[in-house]
This record gives structure tokens, sequence and C-alpha cells, in this order.
């Protein structure tokens, strides 16, 4: 019966929000917040970071990073191409973000394993991938579901055993849904945004096989990784194989590019 309750209460909570198809084809429910809320989310979370995370002073790297995220969104629809900011932050972990709004953030770290404007532009596009494939907005839908199903299971126990059965509850219910609901999504996401990100680099004209190089680059840095399914990434070897199979289909894209005059020369 709990579990059903908590099923029916997650249900009300997204019943107002909309269902849509992901630029794969996948069904997404989204609308939790409007796309002016996200893009001011977005806009906030972006300037607090660079308040919190030193910017690099290597202008020949920022405009080096700038030059790829350019290229790379100059490939979205005309409304989605304009207003993107840029920001290179001194922080050694291989990393970048993108957000809503048009936000880029990228780590100098992540030059140690992008080692050509290929391999930074398959960073750039999968993470603008996640933005264009609006899994800020699934996310936080989903989280809204989440948190105010736990919260009506938790009254419900609390109800019935008390106040320190409701807060055990919320803390082992949390823990079950970021393992068995939120994690996977997030997994589905980061897949994603690797199909959107390595055909958006091939119709910028970047080569899609550097995709590959990446991530061979990126284990090679990372040493050991816990297990896949406590991971919100894909199995490392197991993207690789994905990446490499769809490069194939997609270096007829990236050749029509290239003949078509796009060839970036970032550095």
């Amino acid at each position: 019966m709990k579990r059903l309750l908590l099923a029916c209460a997650v249900s009300l909570a997204v019943a107002a929000c909309a269902t849509t198809t992901s630029p794969t084809g996948r069904t997404q429910t989204v609308g939790a917040v409007s796309q002016q809320q996200l893009d001011q989310m977005g806009e906030q979370a972006f300037q607090e970071y660079r308040q919190q995370q030193p910017l690099s002073s290597n202008a020949a790297q920022t405009n080096y990073v700038r030059c790829v995220v350019g290229a790379v969104v100059r490939e979205l629809p005309a409304s989605a191409q304009t207003g993107w900011d840029v920001a290179l932050f001194s922080n050694d972990s291989p990393n970048a973000f993108a957000l809503p709004g048009g936000k880029v953030g990228v780590y100098t770290g992540i030059f140690k394993v992008a080692r050509n404007q290929d391999q930074l532009a398959a960073v750039i596009a999968h993470e603008v991938g996640h933005v264009v494939s609006r899994h800020h907005d699934e996310r936080i839908t989903r989280q809204y579901g989440a948190q105010a199903g736990l919260g009506i299971l938790g009254a419900l126990v609390g109800s019935q055993y008390g106040t320190n059965a409701a807060q055990a509850t919320q803390q082992l219910g949390g823990a079950a849904l970021q393992t068995a609901f939120l994690l996977p999504n997030s997994r589905t996401q980061e897949t994603e945004a690797d199909v959107v990100g390595q055909r958006l680099m091939a119709e910028a004209g970047f080569d899609p096989r550097e995709a590959v190089g990446l991530w061979q680059n990126m284990i090679s840095a990372g040493g050991s990784q816990g297990p896949e399914w406590l991971s919100t990434h894909p199995n490392p070897q197991s993207r690789i194989a994905e990446l490499g199979a769809r490069a194939t289909d997609l270096v007829p894209v990236y050749e029509r590019a290239r003949s078509a005059g796009k060839r970036p020369n970032c550095g």
C-alpha cells in the first residue's frame, strides 16, 4: 500500500507537467518550471560559480575555448545561437558544463584529456547536448515529483509510527530514489548527450572519431572507477564502443560539413 501511495503521489506531483520527445525520440516529462525560470536559474548558478571559482588569466586558452563553443552553437537553431557566455576556470579537474540560458564553463584541467580542438569539441558538444535535450528541465521535474512523493509517504508513516519513523522513511526513501530512480535517468541522459553532441560536433566540422580518443584519455587519467550502477555516467568501455560505432556513421556528416566550408581553426 505504501508503495502504491508513493507512486500515486509522484504521479500527482508531475501530472501538471508536459510530455515531450527528446532529440533521440525518447519520451520526457518536463515543465515543472518555465523555460524563463530555467534560464534564470542557469544565469544565477553561473554567476555564483564565477564568484566562487577563479577565472583563468590565459587569454589564448580562453579564446580557444570560445572559438570551439562558437563553432558548435552555430549548428543550433537560429533562435538558440546567440547569447552564449563562456568562462574558463582555473581548476585542474578535467571537467566542463553547460547550463540553460546559454552558459558554458570549462576547467583548465580539460586540456589534459582534450588534446586537440576536435576532442575539446566533443566535450563542449556533449555539454551543449544536455541543454538542447532539456535534461535540466527533465531532472528538475523528476526531482519535484520524487520530493513530493517522499513528503507524502513520510507523513503517512509518521502518522502511524511517529516522527522518528517519518524522518527515517524520508532518509531511506531518498537514498532509494537516488539509486533506483534518479541515477539511472542520469545515465540515460549522459548517453543521449553523447548521441546529440557527437552529431553536433560532426555538423560543425569537427571529427566525430576524436570523441573516442577523448574518452580513452579520460580513462587513462581517471584511474579506477566504482560500479556502473552507482554511477551517473555509462560504463567507460561501453561508452567508447558506442562512440566508435556512431563515429563511423557520422564521418559522412563530418565530410559534408568540411566540403561546405565548415573548417574550424581554433588551435
